[in-house]
């Protein structure tokens, strides 16, 4: 059986633009859920439904207080994927000097 890497857990929650917009509400603070879901036209079974996602993926924690259900991001968990995405940057910024180096090579031997 293949083992998911956290990096995957990641950008499977992030893949999708409602619970991006979940995040990046939450990233100003906590937030009970129906104040979560308020801005999102679905029902709230389907919106649990992302949430789950997000608790699943370690994105966010969700604690319950009575009746009430707050949500808070845990920023810590995007750490894989930003790092997964810095390693691209620099590997593509490396190919990409590279590329302008070589066509002002080929610029010079064309004077």
């Amino acid at each position: 059986m293949v083992q998911v890497q956290p990096v995957e857990v990641v950008f499977h929650a992030l893949a999708n633009p409602t619970r991006r917009a979940m995040v990046e509400r939450l990233a100003r603070g906590p937030a009970i859920v129906s104040e979560l879901a308020e801005p999102f036209d679905m029902a709230l079974p389907s919106f649990l439904q992302h949430l789950k996602v997000l608790e699943g993926s370690g994105l966010v924690q969700s604690k319950k207080v009575g009746r009430v259900r707050s949500v808070r991001l845990v920023p810590d968990r995007l750490a894989p994927a930003v790092h997964w995405l810095t390693k691209q940057h620099r590997l593509w910024e490396q190919r990409l000097d590279q590329l302008d180096a070589y066509i002002a090579n080929m610029e010079k031997e064309d004077d």
